[in-house]
């Protein structure tokens, strides 16, 4: 099914958000890795993702890292692909998804410097699996050990505390910066298993 490396290379941006990477590494060493060792045939497009995965984990960090930042953050309402905009929503349609309440969007952003500020280099993954945003939110304030103000918002502190120059950054390439790297690619492969499904691949 997956014989060439162009059939590869247009089926993978509809499993991963696009980017120069996908395309110019992943793809053609996805192809060589077919050639050499072909796919399991039962659910080819499964076998593909999980190849895919496994050669991302094999990159250096900071390749894994360029690939992972072709995901929108979470929360962002602007120049998201159609899945990622439905991923994010919880699978709601997109009339309802612009009635995300605004102090939910802007705790968000907020969280995302946080989050970039304490791991450098990288970007918040998480499958969202149908969950709200505002549950993604307590996600993240639990990773990075913050309070949860949205449930005593208006009238609990503020959405944008602590602020992300207060926070300790955890040191680039230490233990818990690549284990935080190995999760979001972990999860961006399950984040393309939920494509795969959701398009009948």
């Amino acid at each position: 099914m997956y014989e060439t490396q162009d059939v590869i290379a247009s089926i993978l941006p509809q499993l991963f958000e696009h980017s120069d990477i996908l395309i110019t590494k992943l793809a053609p060493e996805l192809f060589q890795s077919i050639r050499n060792t072909p796919l399991e045939t039962t659910d080819p497009t499964n076998a593909l993702i999980e190849r895919a995965i496994a050669i991302i984990h094999a990159w250096n960090a900071h390749e894994q890292a360029e690939f992972i930042a072709a995901h929108p953050r979470i929360g962002a309402i602007k120049q998201l692909s159609a899945l990622s905009a439905k991923e994010q929503s919880g699978g709601l349609s997109a009339t309802t998804r612009l009635q995300t309440p605004p102090e939910v969007l802007k705790r968000l952003e907020h969280l995302n410097a946080c989050y970039e500020r304490v791991y450098s280099g990288l970007r918040y993954i998480t499958f969202v699996n149908g969950r709200t945003r505002a549950a993604i939110a307590r996600e993240m304030e639990d990773k990075l050990q913050l309070g949860h103000p949205l449930e005593s918002y208006p009238d609990g502190p503020p959405l944008n505390e602590p602020t992300a120059e207060s926070l300790t950054c955890v040191a680039k390439n230490s233990e818990d910066w690549l284990h935080e790297l190995t999760r979001a690619v972990d999860d961006v492969g399950k984040i393309a298993k939920s494509r795969q499904k959701s398009l009948g691949l």
